[in-house]
């Protein structure tokens, strides 16, 4: 049987990841929360003891090296409010000629606390960069390039409305890659000058069909931007159903696709001098690494490094192509940074990081296994289902997780909390119902708009797959989910009521009628895509919201909420916590003041798991079967 390892060991697991090199590629910077709060780290390539370049109260989102001086930008935001902020960390005395020195000093470059800042990226000489903010206009995002070390940026572009993110410079610095979002399947590359602001489109052409796409960058010899893309090649209309690797050719928006694999490609890297091209495969939910050279991209000739069960989450080359650095985590492997040397073809990965485990022995950790279960139409669903060790004979309560999104996708990533579960004797069954990203297009968008329902129907069937197959006691079952995934765990016991002991909504949706009014403005049409339009379709979204059928709830609920989310407002949770008290529906309401769309201040977590827990103990583990 598993060792018994206390809660706050597992909450105490820490991560690293965002590698980023020095210009001499000799550093790393990275993000870790090993003091509880995700800050700036540095350490040598060879490995060594680490250094901390950050000392704030607030989490560190994102951070890049210069390309030139031993420099970092990063961004930060307040309380999880999501309102980015830019810093400049330059090195002030003591400086080494690798990495920053014995001294450093942080600028806010942003100075415009209400606006969100996105960091694009450098130009080739580190003079310049460029980012994206709403600062004009909450709804909308424009483009922006600013002078490194100064304070006043250049408004370059100003956006139609919603997403319009700053990717990065063309080679010769004179065009900045623009991609904007309208909807998940609604996607547009443009070139903006950056002498005067005028702006093309690169792709998809006028007429075609709608496209996505993601990870851009332009090609070493500024001729092509490389793209994960679905958009159509050559004189083609329809978009194609899974994502594929292409180059989009500058001169005149014309794609030619190099990979297609049997399934989606997720991500692609060039290197900084042309030399290889880094592509991650989504294979069911796992990652598969392919490091080619760009001479033979379209042909068969690749290095695919040995990975354990996970996923690739990060991948950059050092300046001097001498490595590749690795984000990467999987159900046995916390988040770490891993580095593989391109000198020496097949060598395997070689752990740069190395993120506490708290004192939780690495064989504690269980692997998913990846099931298929037939829903209401006799589609296939696939779920990661993580089994925990039980006499035989014995049916375990199991918990059913709904992800957020919807557009995304329960991978094999490491989760404390899964693991936890497992170790004291819980079944942790994740499906990735309709509208779930890593299928193909078709198969995401099966739950737009009036389709919503049939999502909640393949959860269901989740948990009756546990039933019938005997995987799981049916006395037994909670389901539990955040934001998008809260709306699933809401609808389900709705839609559901006798099939739940227990439901847990974390940052949910529970009247689309409200959060798509009070989502942040720059979300709305965004969300309107997926949801539905509070023009058209608000009687359909009234009808579909939990808060208008809290009559049918029979189980105990906890709802947990951060205060200052901007993505599902606090009103969300206050809304459902209210209904449900009022008709005497058991109810534990955890809100956190300074926490926005999720729990991630370990302070806080502390505070919020081991209750819910005791939650679930309470109302599942130990109900009488």
């Amino acid at each position: 049987m598993p060792i018994n390892y206390p809660l706050e060991n597992y909450l105490n697991i820490r991560s690293a990841g965002s590698p980023t090199f020095s210009p001499d590629s000799r550093t790393v910077a990275f993000i870790t929360n090993i003091t509880g709060i995700a800050q700036v780290w540095q350490v040598p390539v060879g490995g060594g003891w680490p250094t901390q370049l950050t000392f704030t109260n607030e989490s560190v989102r994102g951070v890049r090296y210069h390309p030139r001086r031993h420099e970092l930008i990063y961004s930060m935001d307040s309380g999880g409010n999501e309102r980015t902020q830019l810093y400049w960390l330059r090195g002030v005395a003591g400086n080494t000629d690798h990495g920053l020195g014995d001294g450093w000093l942080s600028t806010d470059l942003s100075r415009q606390p209400a606006a969100i800042h996105t960091f694009g990226d450098f130009n080739s000489d580190g003079t310049q960069f460029v980012f994206s903010a709403n600062r004009d206009d909450a709804a909308r995002f424009d483009v922006y390039v600013q002078a490194w070390g100064q304070e006043q940026a250049r408004l370059l572009a100003r956006g139609p409305g919603g997403y319009f993110t700053a990717l990065g410079f063309s080679p010769d610095g004179r065009t900045v890659l623009v991609l904007r979002t309208e909807s998940n399947t609604k996607q547009e590359l443009h070139l903006i000058e950056l002498a005067n602001g005028r702006s093309r489109r690169l792709a998809p052409r006028e007429g075609v069909a709608d496209a996505q796409f993601r990870s851009a960058h332009f090609s070493h010899d500024g001729r092509f931007v490389y793209a994960v893309t679905t958009v159509a090649a050559g004189a083609g209309r329809e978009s194609r159903d899974l994502a594929g690797l292409a180059r989009i050719a500058l001169e005149n928006g014309e794609v030619e696709y190099v990979q297609t694999p049997g399934h989606e490609v997720e991500a692609v890297v060039p290197s900084p001098r042309g030399e290889w091209v880094a592509w991650l495969v989504n294979v069911d939910g796992r990652s598969r690494l392919h490091l080619t050279r760009t001479r033979d991209l379209a042909g068969n000739q690749h290095w695919v490094p040995e990975l354990p069960l996970g996923v690739v989450n990060t991948l950059t080359f050092a300046p001097d192509e001498s490595k590749l650095a690795v984000g990467f985590d999987g159900p046995r492997h916390n988040p770490d940074i891993h580095l593989l040397d391109v000198t020496q073809p097949g060598r395997p990965l070689s752990q740069l990081t190395r993120s506490s485990r708290a004192g939780v022995a690495v064989n504690e950790f269980a692997e998913p296994e990846l099931i298929r279960y037939r829903t209401f139409d006799e589609r296939m669903i696939p779920a990661w289902f993580y089994r925990p060790a039980v006499r035989a004979g014995e049916l375990p309560p199991v918990i059913v997780y709904p992800h957020g999104g919807p557009e995304s996708q329960t991978r094999p990533q490491f989760n404390a909390l899964f693991q936890y579960f497992v170790a004291n004797g819980y079944g942790v069954l994740a499906p990735n119902v309709r509208g779930s990203t890593g299928y193909g297009t078709a198969f995401m968008n099966l739950d737009n708009v009036e389709r919503r329902l049939d999502a909640v129907n393949d959860l269901a069937h989740a948990a009756f797959w546990l039933r019938d197959q005997r995987q799981g006691d049916p006395r037994r079952l909670a389901v539990y989910g955040g934001s998008y995934g809260g709306f699933m765990v809401l609808a389900a016991v709705t839609r559901y009521p006798d099939l739940f002991a227990a439901g847990i909504n974390v940052v949910g949706i529970a009247n689309f009628i409200t959060f798509l009014e009070r989502t942040g403005p720059y979300r709305r049409a965004h969300r309107e895509g997926e949801y539905g339009s509070l023009e058209r379709d608000r009687e359909f979204l009234q009808r579909i919201s939990p808060i208008n059928m809290v009559d049918r709830i029979r189980c105990p609920m906890m709802v947990i909420h951060g205060a200052n989310d901007p993505r599902v407002p606090i009103g969300e949770a206050e809304q459902i916590v209210a209904a449900l008290r009022m008709r005497m529906i058991p109810v534990e309401y955890l809100r956190y003041e300074d926490e926005g769309h999720g729990i991630a201040r370990l302070r806080n977590r502390l505070d919020c798991y081991p209750r819910m827990v005791a939650f679930l103990d309470r109302h599942v583990k130990n109900r009488p079967q």
